[in-house]
């Protein structure tokens, strides 16, 4: 949020450089990010760090200037000359200010046109290029005539994009003055965090920043009292949620004339970020950023023409489902019941506390003015500027919380400042409708508690005494070490019982200084620390992935059935549905990591020539008669594209297949010491027929491994390569992971490598074979791998050859040739016993 100092100096005098402003405003948990500078004079050394930008105003280059007398140019119709005296003596200057041509010819002026004269040499802004440009001025001769200064339009100063004219100011502005001592400014960008939404206002910072500085918080008077027609009798309020709708005042304004707003509150509301339109609409503005509150601008002509010259009736509903409205921003919105309106018998106005409709926004020739201040259930808010995509001043404070109390004293102010400004009366009284009042949270707060917290004793009076400065009604309690604290009624934010405690703690802290709490040791037993065998297994198995070349993930928990229905087909009801879903298309929890996983891909397959992800996370299962889903930890890795990645001397088009995720598989499992892996061939919806399969640790299943289906290839747009994917549940795999594992010595003796193939039957798996050979072999054979697989009529049509690659060793002495053939003979043997395999001699 953006707040002017000139506005702050409204409520607190402030004498302090800008820079220790700045950290006053940030240790009170207002940080700081930026200070714009608007004319004023930045730090020499800013010890703090604060950023500043911004130009500012030189006293002997920036000054109020005024100008006498405009004329015609001889030889331009768009340029006139102007006679300005700057305080010095009368100079004639060049212009080409399109708000100057009435004034052409006219003589001299009575009273002069006050403005902003700056002389040559001084830095500014462009007003010819788009943003802010900065330029020097120099003298140069235009159209036959030598010019060295300038009037100057907003934007050439810094005060905002508009530059089709120069700046006139009020006719008391002093001629001479520096500018910077006129309207110089100052502009500090606040991040105002969500537990400070009570600060989206100048009051609110302002009340912050005397709080801190032990200085009174200044009050403003109303200037303008009622004197109008009775409100009684010209429009009623109903309320028919008050959970939703607590508090709806209203409040009226007749004879009012739209019409630019004062310079000074032009500028203010500029500064502050919003643009200013008229009179009427600016002073609901206006006291929105003054206090926190949003308000609305009703044209009461308008609203007594929808109901036929009848009083209107302002109901406060639960939208329709299909509802449709047209906000002020041009956009024909359809609503639904979850979202509150403010309505009338004809329809509805405005979505409740976001953005008024068009059909009653306040209009250039609006007299009559209706005003809405209403407080609402900032929850609902939320989800309806979420719905909507509709963001606007009044949803960024009322979906934060805003107390009813303020509603009855903003609603005057407004009144006041929209007859200040725009002429008219107020009606006397208001309608305020109150069904459901907040109730002030009241807690006690001892001083044991709060050095507890602090680690640092602060006494309780001088606590009773922060708290006075931020508006809380405090008693000390009989026994002199705590006190009881009334929430002052402008605070949503200050609970109650433990959280209350902590909420009061937290505001004295504030106030004592963050920079005062000295850093001490807990004086509590710190309890023991014991380590998470499942986050260490994750991590460990994460570790094993990222070495075999795959990159980790991280995709949303939430998603919608629709989503899933992409992989596992038909959308199913067995989901954990989230009852304030972030957005509407994650309105539930996850059950599989797939599809998040598979999107991922989606995304990423045309940016590289292969890819390799994994995620390891939670999925969400629902239990049948039970509040709570069952969580599991799961692993999901997909690969696809190129097995090798081009060079400049090789340009490999192989591509990854079902082998190679299973090698990262066989990988993992290596380096989790895990023993007896298998896999089974199985049926997978979503995967290719005949290349999938379970995977499994001894006799428990863990997990499925196949190629993507390829019509779920198409439907997820992942080109022509295979993908493959693998699923495990790491909840059954790390129970029977064991870190006490056996380790071998490396052999000292030699290897003997021989190479077998044999014909089996076609249905026969490798895995079996492979598991007699290395059965049969004993603890000589090292190594077993399967490295072809040939098929031929000359061996039978139902039949295929397994060669092997073997490899014997011995830990104790050198195998001769002999000791070899032994151990190949009985693998053979053995084979033709069991599997009827045949050894095949060519």
């Amino acid at each position: 949020m953006n707040i002017p100092l000139s506005w702050l100096k409204d409520y607190v005098d402030l004498d302090l450089p800008l820079e220790e402003i700045a950290c006053v405003m940030t240790m009170a948990g207002l940080e700081v990010d930026e200070v714009k500078l608007l004319g004023l004079a930045g730090p020499d050394n800013d010890r703090h760090g604060f950023k500043f930008t911004g130009l500012p105003w030189p006293a002997d280059k920036f000054v109020v200037a005024e100008i006498q007398e405009v004329n015609p140019h001889p030889d331009a119709d768009r340029l006139v000359l102007c006679e300005l005296d700057d305080g010095t003596g009368v100079r004639t200057i060049l212009t080409g200010a399109p708000n100057l041509y009435p004034f052409k010819g006219a003589g001299r002026l009575d009273p002069p046109l006050k403005v902003a004269y700056v002389r040559e040499g001084a830095v500014l802004y462009d007003g010819h290029k788009a943003g802010f440009e900065l330029t020097k001025l120099k003298r140069t001769k235009i159209r036959g005539f030598e010019t060295c200064s300038m009037v100057c339009s907003e934007k050439e100063l810094g005060l905002s994009e508009e530059s089709d004219g120069i700046i006139i100011f009020d006719p008391d502005a002093p001629t001479g003055m520096p500018l910077a001592d006129y309207i110089g400014d100052a502009v500090f960008v606040v991040d105002i965090l969500p537990n400070m939404a009570r600060n989206a206002c100048i009051r609110g910072v302002a009340r912050e920043i005397a709080a801190q500085l032990n200085k009174p918080l200044k009050t403003q008077a109303l200037t303008v009292q009622p004197s109008g027609t009775p409100l009684d009798g010209l429009a009623s309020v109903e309320i028919r949620d008050p959970e939703l709708n607590p508090r709806f005042i209203l409040g009226y304004a007749e004879g009012l004339r739209a019409q630019p707003s004062p310079q000074w509150v032009q500028r203010r509301l500029n500064a502050a970020g919003m643009r200013p339109i008229n009179s009427i609409v600016d002073a609901t503005n206006y006291v929105m950023l003054e206090t926190g509150f949003p308000l609305h601008a009703f044209d009461y002509d308008s609203l007594k023409k929808r109901v036929d010259g009848a009083a209107p009736k302002i109901i406060t509903r639960r939208a329709e489902d299909g509802e449709i409205l047209r906000t002020l921003d041009d956009v024909e919105r359809r609503l639904d019941s979850s979202m509150m309106l403010v309505t009338d018998e004809a329809g509805a106005l405005s979505i409740a506390g976001i953005m008024g409709g068009q059909e009653s926004e306040i209009l250039p020739g609006t007299k009559n003015v209706l005003l809405e201040s209403a407080a609402w259930n900032f929850v609902n808010i939320r989800k309806t500027a979420a719905k909507l995509r509709l963001n606007s001043e009044a949803g960024y404070r009322n979906s934060r919380g805003v107390h009813p109390h303020i509603a009855r004293e903003a609603c005057a102010a407004c009144l006041s400042r929209m007859v200040e400004w725009s002429g008219g009366r107020i009606a006397p009284g208001l309608i305020d409708n109150y069904p459901n009042a907040a109730a002030d949270s009241v807690n006690e707060l001892s001083e044991a508690e709060i050095g507890r917290a602090l680690g640092v004793t602060i006494p309780i009076a001088d606590a009773a005494e922060y708290l006075r400065r931020l508006d809380f009604v405090i008693e000390l309690n009989a026994d002199g070490k705590s006190l009881k604290a009334t929430t002052p009624p402008y605070r949503l934010d200050i609970g109650e019982g433990l959280i209350g405690k902590a909420d009061l703690i937290e505001e004295v802290a504030r106030v004592y200084g963050y920079d005062r709490i000295p850093m001490t040791r807990m004086s509590d037993e710190l309890p023991p620390a014991y380590s998470n065998p499942m986050i260490l297994f994750e991590n460990k198995v994460r570790d094993e992935l990222v070495n075999a070349g795959l990159n980790e993930i991280v995709t949303y928990r939430m998603t919608s059935p629709e989503r899933e229905a992409r992989v596992f087909g038909a959308e199913t009801e067995r989901y954990v549905r989230l009852a304030n879903p972030i957005s509407p298309d994650r309105t539930v929890m996850r059950t599989s990591l797939l599809p998040g996983l598979l999107e991922v891909v989606e995304r990423n397959v045309r940016l590289s020539d292969t890819i390799g992800f994994f995620e390891i996370g939670p999925v969400f299962l629902p239990i049948a008669g039970k509040a709570l889903p069952k969580e599991e930890i799961r692993l999901t890795a997909a690969m696809s594209g190129k097995r090798l990645t081009d060079s400049w001397d090789s340009h490999s088009k192989a591509q990854i297949d079902f082998f190679d995720l299973k090698g990262v598989l066989e990988a993992l499992v290596t380096g989790l010491h895990l023993e007896k892996l298998s896999l089974n061939p199985t049926l997978l919806p979503y995967c290719h027929p005949g290349k999938a399969a379970e995977i499994r640790l001894g006799d428990t299943a863990v997990g499925v491994i196949g190629e993507l289906h390829p019509a779920l290839g198409k439907a997820f747009d992942l080109g022509l390569n295979p993908v493959v994917v693998m699923d495990l549940n790491l909840e059954a795999i790390q129970p029977i992971t064991d870190e006490n594992y056996k380790v071998r010595p490396i052999s000292t003796f030699p290897m003997i490598f021989e190479d077998i193939a044999v014909i089996v039957d076609e249905t026969l798996p490798a895995a079996e074979v492979i598991a007699l050979i290395r059965q049969t072999g004993g603890k000589l054979l090292k190594q077993v791998e399967l490295f072809d697989i040939f098929r031929s009529e000359a061996i039978g049509a139902d039949k295929k050859s397994l060669a092997f690659s073997l490899a014997y060793q011995s830990d104790e002495k050198t195998l001769t040739d002999k000791d070899a053939t032994a151990i190949r003979n009985k693998i053979v043997r053995r084979l033709e016993q069991v599997l009827k395999a045949k050894l095949r001699s060519a």
